[in-house]
């Protein structure tokens, strides 16, 4: 029987409901908190290559404006859709508030296939996307941000777009940017890196090894591949990886250098010399210390977690695990350091970005890691702590957590008018 498949907004849903009965959450509270702010349908009508013209469908999402403005990336994918983009938009709120930084969740998404489009065609979607969103976006308002095939380039269109139509610019209206128009130094491996913060911070309560630790990477994109690189530089030996078109795997190690390498070569981690092809369902159930979930929602599914044979599940991806695949990993006393706390160091430093944005001053890349490493073992600690006393999992504390700080806001502030 194959493995359900969650819809992601059920799933955020369902995270919610939870925890608002394990916490007693009021049921107003309840009630705001399981609807958006916001949400913004666009068509967007593109010149492609060729002289026709396409016409793309996109969302803004704002799902909690409580806490600040509304921090969330934008992804261009085939399989996007509005509930999943009002899904991630909740874990942004939530995420946000795990890591104490003010604000709220959002998230955009097009429907496309990036990897079919030119660059040309790419950047003319991405200003008429900008241009139909201008309205809720804004340095005040909400702070869009790379996330699934957008990056820094990607951003460096929003902005240019959104400033022209301002008359001025306004780096502050995006995150993730070059560093040329005001990007912030680590911002690129921000996620990876708090990533790595996290796992070190939970290393000596879940068992991980000092010596010679093991790690596989599903997902090779960039929040994969520099988790891979970052691990292994602080002694991970990378024994398989993944990305959209296959898996890689080698009993020694790989050298995740190399296979980017490889990567960027050929398209894809498949066929690097030396290593022996594997499976989604192998990588996922290896013989490791941590799995790093890197791709995207829906890939620990129940029938896998029966299987999983990692010490710790560290999710750099969001919504990787479903709630049925959740409480089998429990049960087996397999730690999961949750998305909304392993993968928030991207939206830490993008914080710090937009914060630089604002007064024009720059910090070191030191500085940027220092602030993020402080931030990162802090949350975790909060984290665990109340885990210990409600005696749950990391997800449902951290859901904890980040609803309770929700609430409270929403409640100290009240309903206008």
């Amino acid at each position: 029987m194959p493995a359900k498949t969650w819809n992601p907004w059920e799933m955020a849903l369902r995270q919610l409901a939870d925890v608002a009965k394990r916490t007693r959450l009021d049921d107003d509270l309840h009630a705001v908190l399981a609807h958006p702010r916001r949400i913004l349908c666009v068509s967007i009508p593109t010149k492609m290559d060729d002289g026709s013209v396409r016409v793309f469908e996109g969302f803004r999402v704002q799902h909690n404006l409580t806490r600040g403005p509304g921090k969330g990336g934008i992804r261009y994918h085939p399989a996007v859709t509005l509930d999943e983009v009002k899904a991630l938009a909740m874990w942004m709120t939530w995420k946000c508030a795990v890591v104490g930084i003010p604000y709220g969740g959002a998230k955009g998404g097009v429907i496309c296939d990036p990897k079919k489009m030119s660059l040309g065609e790419l950047e003319r979607m991405t200003r008429r996307y900008t241009s139909e969103i201008l309205p809720i976006i804004g340095p005040e308002r909400d702070i869009p941000a790379p996330d699934v095939n957008t990056n820094a380039q990607t951003m460096a269109w929003l902005m240019d777009t959104y400033s022209m139509n301002l008359g001025y610019s306004v780096p502050g209206v995006t995150t993730g940017k070059p560093l040329s128009i005001g990007g912030s130094l680590g911002r690129n491996e921000a996620t990876a890196r708090g990533c790595l913060f996290v796992i070190q911070a939970a290393s000596k309560r879940y068992g991980i090894p000092l010596s010679n630790p093991t790690a596989v990477v599903q997902g090779f994109g960039n929040a994969g591949a520099i988790a891979a690189r970052l691990l292994n530089e602080v002694g991970y030996t990378i024994l398989a990886v993944n990305d959209s078109r296959g898996g890689i795997i080698h009993p020694k190690g790989l050298d995740p250098v190399a296979v980017l390498k490889h990567k960027e070569k050929t398209g894809s981690v498949v066929g690097f010399p030396g290593s022996a092809k594997v499976s989604t369902e192998e990588l996922l159930t290896a013989q490791c210390d941590v799995l790093v979930p890197a791709a995207l929602e829906n890939q620990i599914t129940a029938p896998i977690a029966k299987k999983v044979k990692a010490r710790v599940i560290a999710e750099a991806a969001n919504g990787p695990t479903t709630p049925d695949a959740d409480a089998i990993l429990e049960s087996r006393g397999i730690a999961v350091l949750p998305d909304i706390l392993a993968n928030a160091g991207g939206v830490t430093v993008s914080y710090f970005e937009w914060v630089q944005s604002l007064q024009s001053y720059f910090w070191s890349e030191r500085e940027v890691n220092l602030e993020l490493r402080d931030v990162m073992q802090r949350a975790y600690h909060d984290v665990q702590r109340r885990a210990d006393q409600e005696k749950c999992s990391l997800r449902q504390a951290a859901l904890s957590l980040a609803v309770s700080r929700v609430a409270e806001a929403t409640r100290i502030r009240g309903i206008y008018p």
